[in-house]
């Protein structure tokens, strides 16, 4: 059986609402990710940076830009969701983010810099939270109504699932 390209860590899943020990994992990867996204990528030349990871998909240099982006949005999810009630929380097209030019041009560097530093913040956010504070909602432009704890979820998906995007891509090319 082969792994689907898309989705090499598998398909986005929310069984609940999470104990605290499965909300400390999820922080866990949060903190983590930017070292293990640093890492996917470290080395790689400029030609392997704009290879994408699979047919159709973005290049390794558009999925670290676009981590970047979608962490930010997330961060400031959350802070909107911690100090406003249900607060609207709009979706933004990833696909037209992803062929814009600081996107397409922009050393990814400075999306590794952006996330790091960025991480660091929303880490000891995250760790500061009460259960209380995980379920106040954010109203999702495209997804409706979410818990905080729903929205780490997600997060605790979307790390991994680009790393492992750049990891499967160097595996099949043998880098």
């Amino acid at each position: 059986m082969s792994v689907d390209p898309r989705y090499p860590v598998g398909k986005l899943e929310y069984a609940g609402f999470a104990d605290d020990s499965t909300r400390a994992k999820r922080i866990a990867i949060v903190a983590e990710t930017p070292a293990k996204f640093r890492a996917a990528i470290s080395g790689l030349t400029e030609a392997q940076l704009d290879t994408p990871y699979r047919d159709g998909g973005w290049t390794v240099r558009q999925l670290a830009h676009h981590v970047a982006d979608s962490h930010m949005n997330a961060f400031i999810r959350f802070k909107l969701g911690l100090t406003e009630d249900t607060p609207p929380v709009k979706a933004y097209d990833e696909k037209a983010w992803a062929n814009l030019a600081d996107t397409k041009m922009t050393p990814v560097e400075a999306s590794l810099n952006i996330l790091e530093n960025m991480h660091v913040r929303w880490v000891h956010l995250l760790k500061s939270m009460s259960t209380k504070d995980f379920e106040r909602k954010v109203m999702h432009s495209e997804n409706g109504e979410m818990t905080l704890d729903k929205v780490l979820n997600v997060y605790a998906w979307h790390g991994p699932h680009h790393t492992a995007h750049v990891t499967e891509l160097r595996k099949a090319k043998g880098w």
